[in-house]
């Protein structure tokens, strides 16, 4: 399903594209590696937050260039900036609306994530990479630090000792290193990498709306409270779903040995 024409113009550092119920968002700065500036943030939490509002769409695909995701932020852009323009700015507040999306995003890696790159693919809920994939926060090396999220996601994704280790050196790793700390879903090949992520978004967008979005809140609240907090806020969502129509038909559908025609309601 091609998307809406005036969705396509609207983005300069964009392509947007729709199949079925997955919404997919290209960044298309390659002549700078598709650097993170302003720009293209404003843009992206744009498309993000349309296709999460967009009752069409289930699951939304993240992705950047066959030789490079994201190689970080536009240096040349912060370069001479004092602490105060920094704070006044505070343009990195752009990216919590990027936490707050309801759809789960899978991202589709292929080459260079690195710095603010690592950080954009962090922050999306599953991650496939192909194996030409390159993660990294060498913010070190320029005499900063994540300031993204790196330091508080990468800990949560891989722990304290290696976090310490590859945010305090700055040094790459690559997919394989990325699948045995957890950090990605799988590895594919660089040329099925988009369709790896595509049938993973399309497999849950499948799914029952209202449930999948109660399940991402449930998981990411686990890396906000206690065991004791999050088993409390599951059984919450898990009561609230009773609610939905789906759950009716999920149910129905199972005791009579068929299929289940979801409303997403």
């Amino acid at each position: 399903m091609a998307i809406p024409l005036h969705r396509q113009t609207q983005y300069q550092y964009l392509l947007v594209s729709q199949e079925g119920r997955v919404g997919t968002v290209q960044l298309n700065r390659p002549d700078v590696l598709n650097a993170l500036s302003p720009d293209l943030m404003i843009e992206l939490v744009d498309a993000l937050e349309v296709f999460d509002a967009d009752n069409q769409i289930g699951c939304i695909v993240l992705t950047g260039g066959p030789k490079v995701f994201a190689a970080g932020a536009d240096i040349k852009r912060m370069a001479n900036a004092s602490a105060i323009d920094m704070l006044t700015l505070d343009q990195l507040a752009r990216w919590d609306r990027i936490r707050k999306l309801h759809k789960p995003v899978v991202a589709a890696i292929n080459g260079y994530a690195l710095g603010g790159g690592c950080e954009l693919a962090m922050m999306c809920d599953m991650i496939i990479a192909g194996e030409n994939a390159k993660f990294g926060q060498p913010e070190i090396n320029i005499g900063v630090i994540p300031g993204a999220g790196g330091t508080q996601r990468l800990t949560r994704a891989v722990g304290k000792a290696k976090a310490m280790e590859l945010i305090l050196t700055g040094r790459l790793f690559d997919a394989q290193e990325a699948l045995s700390m957890g950090l990605i879903n799988t590895i594919t090949p660089p040329e099925l990498t988009m369709e790896t992520a595509q049938q993973l978004a399309q497999t849950i967008a499948e799914k029952p709306a209202v449930a999948v979005r109660l399940g991402k809140e449930a998981i990411l609240k686990a890396f906000d409270t206690t065991m004791e907090g999050g088993l409390d806020y599951e059984r919450k969502l898990f009561y609230l779903l009773f609610a939905s129509e789906d759950q009716k038909e999920g149910m129905q559908a199972f005791m009579e040995k068929r299929a289940p025609d979801w409303t997403n309601a």
